[in-house]
């Protein structure tokens, strides 16, 4: 049916499974994963997960349950809620006698990688109990939502959830018109780091995903957005630039260039060439690690594994020792460990 909210179509999902492994622990992020619905309200151009399995391998279920034709090219306006999940899940961790943490992963539960769990109330109900579940049974739950204002309602949970739960939030930029061509129906980066910041003022652990950040960044750009950012004293920021490959990414190009962020679209478009994006994404990777130090900030570099092919030996070495190293948090038992050297300006092979 359609919820007479921007013409999404809802519906439920019926999927039995209330936890599952995660390869995020890739990321340092988490082991599992609990997802509070299929689909999402935000429609991200950039987003990831409609060319998922948990998306391509559904399309009865997903024409079924809400009429999705194309799961991809209909992202952002189908959602098929997992009402009752978070009681199914508290019973389910009753029962389950093995939990099998990572190095890199430290046996954290995310909540949500494949959606957003607070895109609105129906979601943030549901996810309230997720995290009740998850803590009241002391797993460390990893928490991420672009509407951390809405989470807000749940502030009791989290702080109930003492040193079991984290918050965080995506803020690749803080124009908000160029995100809000490519995020549509997201709040604004400014509202993100509000409800962060009272999460913080509030004694609730918070984490911030510059991820992606924009070919429109330059530095003096990157430097203002960790300053604003450090304003809600996060226990990590994560960052990594955008990735130019699949259909995802022309999506996003034509998503910048319909909303009249020419600017936007050209930059974006430069990256289609191999050696425009290794550039891009070095210097800002680089940067991001410069800047971090000089505020004094957490920063966890996640540089793409193909990049690494095509730079030079030093670089190679600089951008894998990150991918090797542990989140710098204080979360889920971890040892901070030290930061990487950076490298010198990189070269393109």
């Amino acid at each position: 049916m359609t919820d007479g909210h921007e013409d999404v179509r809802t519906g439920e999902d019926p999927t039995k499974a209330v936890l599952s492994e995660s390869g995020l622990n890739s990321k340092h992020l988490c082991d599992y994963v609990v997802n509070v619905a299929t689909g999402c309200r935000h429609g991200c151009k950039f987003c990831y997960v409609p060319s998922t399995p948990n998306i391509r391998t559904r399309p009865d279920m997903l024409k079924e349950e809400a009429d999705v034709d194309n799961g991809q090219k209909e992202w952002g306006n189908y959602v098929l809620y997992r009402d009752g999940l978070g009681e199914r899940l508290d019973e389910h961790l009753d029962r389950k006698r093995s939990w099998n943490p990572t190095k890199r992963g430290q046996g954290v539960v995310g909540v949500s990688f494949s959606t957003d769990c607070y895109m609105d109330g129906r979601a943030g109900k549901i996810t309230r109990n997720v995290v009740d579940a998850l803590t009241s049974h002391e797993k460390y739950t990893r928490v991420l939502t672009r509407n951390p204002i809405l989470a807000l309602q749940d502030l009791d949970v989290f702080q109930d959830g003492g040193e079991h739960v984290t918050i965080g939030s995506s803020i690749p930029c803080m124009d908000a018109d160029q995100v809000g061509a490519i995020e549509p129906s997201t709040p604004a980066p400014e509202l993100r780091l509000k409800g962060l910041k009272e999460f913080n003022e509030h004694g609730v652990q918070t984490f911030v995903s510059m991820s992606p950040t924009y070919p429109t960044q330059d530095k003096t750009d990157l430097r203002e957005q960790l300053e604003r950012v450090a304003e809600c004293d996060p226990a990590v920021v994560f960052h990594e630039p955008i990735n130019p490959r699949g259909g995802n990414f022309e999506m996003t190009v034509e998503a910048a260039r319909d909303a009249g962020e020419t600017e936007l679209a050209e930059e974006l478009d430069t990256l289609r060439s191999r050696d425009q994006w290794v550039e891009y994404a070095t210097n800002h990777l680089r940067w991001v690690q410069e800047i971090g130090r000089e505020l004094d900030l957490p920063i966890h570099l996640w540089p793409d594994k193909q990049l690494i092919k095509h730079v030079d030996e030093e670089t190679a070495a600089w951008l894998q020792s990150w991918r090797e190293r542990q989140s710098p948090e204080e979360f889920a038992g971890r040892n901070v460990p030290q930061e990487p050297a950076p490298a010198t300006p990189v070269g393109v092979e």
